[in-house]
């Protein structure tokens, strides 16, 4: 990646919609040679989706948490396929620290949250963290 590469890749993270004329413009480029650029970029697996930022809250999802688990090794094959069904779930990540897991989740109520970590305990002991507010949102990689 270029210089000129990386500034697409700034610009696309920011607001993904924009324009091929402006994204051109921006780094002095025709729009033929940036939509190029993004191509290649998708191609290499550096640009790997485009998605709509949504407020859960506006959707009817009030509560958001963090779920902390421990997962024996052992029981990952049979975790693994449950959790990804899981449309609550917004990520699980495998961690190192006293947990194994860290999992995000969105749920329109307490009394859904609990029933959902109730059928998490069947794999590990849990942690959970509710999120008042959000100070930094999620962002894109400084390039």
């Amino acid at each position: 990646m270029d210089k000129i590469d990386r500034e697409i890749v700034s610009l696309l993270q920011q607001n993904a919609r924009h324009p091929l004329k402006f994204l051109a413009n921006k780094v002095f480029l025709s729009s033929p040679a940036v939509s190029a650029r993004i191509d290649r970029l998708e191609k290499s697996g550096v640009i790997v989706g485009y998605h709509a930022e949504i407020d859960p809250a506006k959707l009817g999802y009030h509560v958001m948490a963090f779920i902390n688990m421990s997962l024996d090794p052992k029981q990952k094959p049979q975790f693994n396929p449950f959790i990804e069904e899981c449309s609550n779930v917004l990520e699980c990540n495998c961690v190192t620290g006293s947990y194994s897991m860290l999992i995000k989740v969105a749920f329109p109520n307490t009394s859904d949250l609990d029933t959902f970590i109730g059928e998490l305990q069947k794999y590990g002991k849990t942690e959970t963290q509710i999120v008042f507010s959000t100070p930094v949102k999620a962002r894109g990689i400084k390039i």
